[in-house]
């Protein structure tokens, strides 16, 4: 996941991201925007949270538990 500090939606996001991920047994990383190269800060600033999946875009803004799961499980 790509987010920010103190942004209230990519805490909703990681939350999701840590039950998904838990029950799945599978790894997950988060990254700080703010240290971001300038390119990437330039195309997601407006759309933090941003949830990967094996590298990569998945959800904006919100993270769709059913769609992670559905991404992550193949289904």
């Amino acid at each position: 996941m790509l987010g920010r500090p103190g942004c209230h939606l990519c805490e909703d996001a990681l939350e999701v991201i840590r039950r998904v991920a838990g029950e799945l047994g599978v790894g997950y990383e988060v990254r700080n925007l703010d240290e971001s190269p300038p390119a990437e800060r330039d195309e997601y600033w407006e759309r933090i949270p941003v949830t990967f999946v094996d590298g990569a875009p998945h959800d904006f803004w919100r993270v769709s538990e059913k769609r992670l799961r559905a991404a992550l499980t193949g289904s």
